[in-house]
């Protein structure tokens, strides 16, 4: 398993291949279709993130000391923006999650490119993945 800042350097490259946003906006959303199902179970007001324009659901399971995280959005750019989060974050211990630097998303420019209401459902996503590490973590 890969550390989180080996994962963001992949991301980093992968990335890095794009001449332009429109090719960026497109790997994106394939990586959301790519995204494993959340169960129909965990689509519930509970595992809404606040704060995101699309309903985007997110749901943490604490398994062998590792945070897996599973979604699903109803748009498909916000369930592409959640996809890239999981590759990163899910299957790395509480901890590791509660103190990552994300400094992939500043280095791929992704935070630029978004709405400010899109960017806004960026940092809520990664405030709740982190509020579920620090609540795994006791």
């Amino acid at each position: 398993m890969n550390t989180i800042q080996e994962i963001q350097t992949e991301i980093i490259e992968d990335f890095a291949m794009f001449d332009d946003w429109m090719q960026k906006y497109e790997y994106l959303i394939d990586l959301g279709k790519e995204l494993s199902p959340i169960e129909e179970q965990y689509k519930t007001e509970d595992n809404l993130i606040k704060g995101c324009q699309s309903r985007v659901w997110l749901h943490a399971e604490h398994t062998k000391g590792k945070i897996i995280y599973t979604a699903d959005s109803d748009a498909i750019m916000t369930k592409g923006i959640v996809a890239v989060l999981i590759n990163v974050l899910s299957g790395q211990s509480p901890s590791e999650i509660a103190n990552a630097k994300l400094d992939f998303i500043n280095k791929i420019g992704l935070k630029e490119q978004l709405s400010p209401t899109r960017a806004n459902g960026l940092v809520s996503m990664i405030k709740q993945m982190k509020i579920y590490a620090l609540a795994f973590n006791n």
